[in-house]
């Protein structure tokens, strides 16, 4: 008598055996997709200002201090949202945070639109630096906590890019619709659209699995990562729980024997990286007219054209060298152009034009850098603190710069400018000749 037929059900699916060798998933890319959206709308908001503050310095006769005070404004802001945001970011977790900050950034850009006073203004943008300051350090951290080692480079890197398309984007809508001073306004308050986008899609965002293992909270974690990852937590990624930090005694374990010389590394690449880069785009309008090109509104997307350009092709050098090499290389090339901008300065309009078009393709590829080594950098306790100290003594530096550079082209000159702005750059060279480490096959994972 024959045996009755059977249905085979399909096998479940498979868990990976570690979140490091999790395959890509819808998941991945939501975290990512709102991860690249908050630097969208980091680097919208910083580009607009420097796009419409000509506008407003005519509509409003701004000092010169005040120009510098709403050009540095939300950088200003973004050093205090990484310092303490950043720290809380350990202390509570990285979801709320990974929420509550677009709400402030979501509101206080819709508030611009009537912020009429210079004062007023100033204080918008700082709120908004303060938000994107928590995002600085959660949204890095949060990605490189789900992200697998494989992918983890191109993911991080990815973001820098998403930042440069939303500053591109706000320097080309700035220069050619903002010429009038409500234009301007209604510019700099559309920063809430992009915030809000972020805000609505990152509702329903697990806490990192990663953390919860640092709490001691290993269930949770291990659920999270079967839920939304399809995987296991590893042998290496489950450490048994840390202790507990006090914030004093978080920031100086930044600086204790074992990390003091990743912390000091890291500030200086950081800072080296942004200061030129913040200090030159926001006053880009006055530079091209140092350098009395004939077309200012076309060299200026010519040169967002390259910022664009640079960031993705950098991507792919992101992938392929390690972190070491990439940095020390790329601050040699950025040193030498901004040298050749000095040496160059009363020669002709295309003299000048080539080594600033390199400097921006080569500055928009190394930028990658700024989203990837930081998290590489520390361990799970420390990640989200020592992401926010390195963004927040970077934002001084690029306040710093940025703040300064007005002065230093009416007293220096557009040679003696270029030429400080290069010995940035050539600092940095030198500290990550003697500091960089290669962090490019780091767990950053695990629980510890």
């Amino acid at each position: 008598m024959p045996k009755p037929a059977t249905v085979e059900s399909d096998p479940p699916e498979r868990l990976a055996p570690s979140l490091d060798e999790a395959p890509l998933r819808p998941f991945h890319l939501r975290v990512t997709a709102t991860t690249f959206g908050a630097n969208f709308s980091d680097g919208y908001a910083l580009g607009m200002i420097g796009a419409v503050l000509a506008t407003l310095t005519d509509a409003r006769h701004l000092s010169g201090v005040w120009q510098g005070l709403l050009g540095a404004s939300a950088l200003i802001g973004l050093f205090f949202g990484s310092i303490v945001l950043g720290r809380v970011g350990d202390i509570i977790g990285r979801q709320k945070l990974y929420i509550y900050n677009f709400v402030l950034i979501t509101v206080a850009s819709a508030l611009q639109l009537w912020a009429r006073d210079p004062a007023l203004l100033f204080t918008l943008r700082v709120l908004i630096g303060f938000g994107l300051g928590a995002d600085y350090a959660v949204g890095p951290t949060m990605l490189s906590e789900f992200a697998p080692r494989r992918l983890r480079g191109v993911l991080l890197g990815s973001l820098t890019v998403m930042w440069t398309v939303g500053y591109v984007i706000a320097g080309i809508l700035g220069t050619y619709l903002g010429k009038s001073e409500g234009a301007a306004y209604l510019l700099l308050a559309s920063g809430a659209v992009p915030a809000l986008l972020v805000l609505l899609l990152r509702f329903g965002t697990p806490e990192s699995p990663s953390w919860l293992i640092s709490q001691g909270r290993v269930a949770e974690a291990r659920a999270i990562a079967r839920k939304y990852l399809r995987a296991e937590l590893g042998a290496a990624e489950v450490a048994p729980p840390e202790r507990r930090t006090s914030t004093a005694g978080a920031y100086r374990e930044l600086f204790s024997p074992g990390q003091a010389r990743r912390t000091w590394f890291g500030t200086v690449f950081y800072s080296a990286q942004v200061l030129p880069y913040f200090a030159i785009y926001t006053f880009m309008p006055t530079i091209l007219a140092a350098l009395h090109v004939p077309d200012p509104d076309l060299q200026n997307l010519l040169l967002n054209l390259f910022l664009l350009g640079g960031g993705v092709i950098g991507l792919w050098f992101l992938q392929k060298c390690g972190r070491r090499p990439l940095t020390i290389v790329t601050f040699g090339i950025m040193t030498a152009a901004l040298t050749l901008m000095g040496a160059f300065a009363h020669a002709s309009t295309i003299a000048l034009m080539v080594p600033f078009l390199v400097y921006t393709f080569v500055m928009a590829g190394a930028s990658n850098l700024t989203q990837v080594y930081p998290a590489e950098l520390y361990p799970t306790h420390l990640r989200a603190t020592g992401v926010g100290f390195l963004n927040g003594t970077s934002r001084i530096a690029s306040a710093v710069g940025t703040f300064i550079l007005p002065v230093s082209l009416e007293h220096l000159g557009l040679s003696g400018s270029m030429y400080w702005l290069a010995a940035v750059l050539l600092v940095g060279m030198l500290v990550s000749l003697a500091w960089a480490p290669e962090t490019r096959e780091s767990v950053t994972t695990s629980g510890g």
